[in-house]
């Protein structure tokens, strides 16, 4: 949506943001606090840019991380196991624990639902969803921790604010740092958990430049510039 598109709060909201500074994390967080106009709770998001090929497998970034102080949102999880397994899946707190019947439900268009666990042996039924979660971003993964047999850990992470990143097909990563409503220096503490991680995971092959733009927005709010030198 062109700028000039946009609505007058958003528009006040950018004319607060210095289009040609780049801001220390600090000051980010700080500004879009402050230009935040939603009437509820909003999410604030970094994005960052990387100078990364996608087309190769060794230049794709994909996992998860705890944040440190929350997401803010109350995360629902359900989980495929049997036995034990989803004995262990109810008592850690899952909000729904199934097989087939599971299966069915969500193949049947049922979706209601932040993230989906697997024990490994589930993943015979879980694969013929592929076509369904997939696209959603619920497909669990070995990558991300939500395919495993300690349940009980991949529930309770989920549920205290794990949260997953990936690149996209033109190299940005998206990820959720919390609410608007949060201090500022918690905003700050799960940023900096990110981008340790954005940094300690790049590609071997990366030569050069690596993360080449980052912002920092809420949900209607305009982005602003983190100088990348800056941390």
């Amino acid at each position: 949506m062109a700028q000039n598109k946009r609505g007058k709060k958003y528009q006040d909201a950018l004319k607060q943001v210095d289009n040609n500074k780049s801001y220390s994390v600090e000051e980010a967080v700080e500004l879009v606090k402050k230009i935040d106009f939603a009437k509820f709770d909003a999410t604030v998001e970094v994005v960052f840019n990387l100078d990364v090929d996608t087309k190769q497998a060794d230049q794709q970034l994909r996992g998860a991380v705890v944040l440190p102080n929350g997401t803010g949102k109350d995360q629902k999880v359900v989980v495929f196991a049997k036995g034990d397994k989803a004995k262990e899946a109810e008592e850690a707190g899952a909000d729904v624990v199934g097989e087939a019947d599971l299966a069915e439900k969500i193949q049947n268009g049922w979706l209601d639902f932040d993230v989906a666990i697997a024990t490994p042996d589930m993943m015979a039924q879980v694969g013929r969803l592929g076509r369904v979660l997939g696209p959603k971003g619920l497909m669990p993964n070995p990558k991300t921790g939500t395919v495993t047999m300690d349940v009980k850990k991949a529930v309770s992470d989920s549920k205290s604010g794990k949260v997953t990143y990936r690149t996209d097909r033109d190299g940005n990563v998206a990820v959720i740092i919390g609410k608007s409503s949060f201090d500022a220096d918690k905003l700050v503490g799960n940023f900096k958990t990110i981008e340790d991680l954005i940094v300690k995971n790049r590609p071997a092959s990366v030569k050069g430049s690596y993360i080449t733009n980052l912002s920092i927005s809420t949900t209607f709010g305009p982005g602003v510039k983190v100088d990348i030198d800056s941390f």
